[in-house]
């Protein structure tokens, strides 16, 4: 009967650290405004396409 009491505290003790990973994503995602997140959207755009060299010809 002891293991059960073991593997209980180790499923709270799961079920807390999820929670507090899930808190703390959720701090860091709400820490941006709209527009920074717009900005940096169109930052990594603007990357991502400097990346990837010249465009393929289409068939049009």
């Amino acid at each position: 009967m002891k293991w059960w009491k073991v593997l209980g505290v180790a499923a709270f003790a799961g079920v807390a650290a999820g929670g507090v990973l899930i808190a703390k994503d959720e701090r860091r995602r709400d820490a941006y405004t709209p527009d920074e997140i717009r900005a940096r959207l169109h930052a990594r755009l603007t990357a991502g396409a400097d990346d990837a060299g010249p465009a393929a010809p289409s068939d049009s």
